[in-house]
């Protein structure tokens, strides 16, 4: 292994104000761990408390849909590893960020989905919110890119906004932003 910049990695964490960064496996103890390091940290920031509450459910929600695909999708160690990024906005609000690897068929119309729900305002999130709510779901039904997804939409006080960039061997890394 090479030799890593800390210092670098550290200036650069900084500059990007950089709460918390993961980079690797992650199963349900360690989305717990983090998010209690999250909550601490949140409460040691003074972060207003609806604000700290919607900070830590859109980092449950991200966190807990990486690791139901990867397991949907029977993913190694590796191929389910997350990516997540707490950091704070140049306005004082917080910014969370989530990626994963995802087989690139899934990961087209989950895009798709987050622009559609990007592109709505506060009143068309709440009437989809309601509408997923009223909708019948299946015991065998997959999860994913319904009533979490619009609950983060209306929890961001900006646009979702999402990336897919090509991973080869048929699958992509899916990134999602909240700003909260």
């Amino acid at each position: 292994m090479e030799s890593i910049d800390l210092f670098g990695l550290r200036e650069h964490f900084n500059r990007g104000r950089i709460l918390l960064c993961f980079n690797g496996p992650i199963s349900r103890s360690l989305i717990e761990e983090i998010g209690n390091a999250l909550k601490n940290y949140l409460q040691a920031d003074q972060a207003r408390t609806s604000s700290a509450m919607d900070v830590f459910g859109v980092y449950i929600e991200l966190t807990q849909n990486i690791r139901h695909y990867a397991a949907s999708r029977n993913y190694d160690e590796l191929a389910g590893s997350a990516t997540v990024v707490v950091a704070r906005d140049e306005n004082g609000g917080y910014i969370v960020q989530a990626g994963n690897l995802v087989e690139a068929c899934d990961g087209v119309p989950l895009l798709e989905r987050v622009r559609a729900l990007a592109a709505m305002d506060k009143a068309q999130l709440k009437a989809a919110y309601k509408e997923q709510l009223r909708k019948p779901r299946a015991a065998d039904a997959a999860s994913g890119a319904g009533l979490g997804l619009i609950d983060v939409a209306r929890k961001s006080a900006a646009p979702l906004a999402a990336a897919l960039s090509p991973a080869g061997e048929g699958r992509a890394f899916f990134s999602l932003r909240a700003v909260i």
